[in-house]
């Protein structure tokens, strides 16, 4: 098994998953689309192509657990495929060939790179980082500083007038979700990736509290509603219910309202972002009940 007590920074990620396609030939690895400053945003699928979960985590700079968490679990399932392994209580290798797993590991490359490396990683956008944001290791946004769990299709132009009541007005560090929706590259290779495969579900892993959140607007499945009571029983988080900025414009919103199919956000984690690295392993062992599970339900 890979060490995942490591900070997953670009170079970090290459080596580990062209180290998970050396070993398991079966993995299908190929790229969503580039980041701003033209990082690849990587896609690994396993199993069964035909019915497909997908699972995404990075979304938020500072939020790089997310990114190791879905690593890893691919690991132990690719372990369960060829070894024939549990994983935590499941047999997943069986639940494998029947639905297949797609992860984006780290759909925000450049937020990542900004948040574990400062403003050289932003490349021509170092002055803009630099300029609205003096704590780089919190930094959430992309290289230009919109927010990309903010520029999905979803409640958009509520959510901006919200913005704007906040005072949050142009790029930031957090919460700006920019001009229009889907004005970033990486909110495009995501949708598009949707809209190209017919996942049956969707998981979006950020970082912290230690809470599910399974809806949006009148066209949430009475499935998202199930998954997150099944989740919260197998791990203790609690489901709850964003604040008002933080309502619309994600990916889980927008993945709702667009194929009206369950999907869930997942906060793993206690405390402030960034979470440490010591804390990885201790909040891997909850949440993958919950990775497991949906796989498997």
């Amino acid at each position: 098994m890979t060490d995942y007590n490591v900070f997953p920074d670009y170079k970090t990620r290459k080596e580990i998953i062209n180290g998970l396609c050396g070993k398991y030939k079966f993995i299908k690895h190929c790229f969503a689309g580039k980041s701003v400053c033209g990082r690849g945003i990587d896609v690994l699928h396993i199993g069964n192509t035909k019915n497909r979960v997908l699972y995404c985590g990075g979304f938020h700079g500072s939020e790089y657990l997310t990114v190791l968490a879905l690593l890893k679990f691919f690991e132990e399932c690719c372990q369960a495929m060829q070894n024939d392994n549990p994983v935590g209580e499941y047999k997943i290798g069986n639940f494998l060939s029947i639905r297949g797993l797609t992860i984006v590991p780290c759909v925000n490359p450049d937020g990542t790179e900004i948040a574990l490396h400062g403003s050289d990683a932003a490349f021509k956008y170092k002055p803009l980082v630099e300029k609205v944001c003096t704590d780089t290791y919190k930094w959430q946004a992309n290289a230009r500083g919109v927010d990309i769990n903010h520029n999905f299709n979803a409640g958009w132009c509520r959510l901006k007038q919200l913005e704007l009541k906040n005072n949050i007005k142009c790029p930031a560090p957090t919460r700006f979700g920019g001009n229009h929706p889907e004005s970033e590259p990486e909110t495009k290779a995501l949708t598009t990736l949707c809209r190209n495969i017919d996942f049956e579900r969707a998981i979006a892993l950020h970082s912290q509290g230690r809470e599910i959140y399974c809806s949006f607007g009148r066209h949430t499945p009475v499935l998202s509603f199930r998954l997150a009571s099944m989740f919260s029983q197998a791990s203790g988080y609690n489901i709850a219910f964003p604040e008002e900025i933080a309502t619309g414009g994600g990916f889980k919103d927008w993945f709702i309202e667009k194929f009206r199919r369950p999907a869930l956000t997942i906060e793993m984690g206690l405390g402030k972002n960034p979470l440490p690295l010591s804390d990885f392993e201790e909040e891997y062992k909850i949440l993958q009940n919950i990775l497991c599970l949906g796989a498997v339900v």
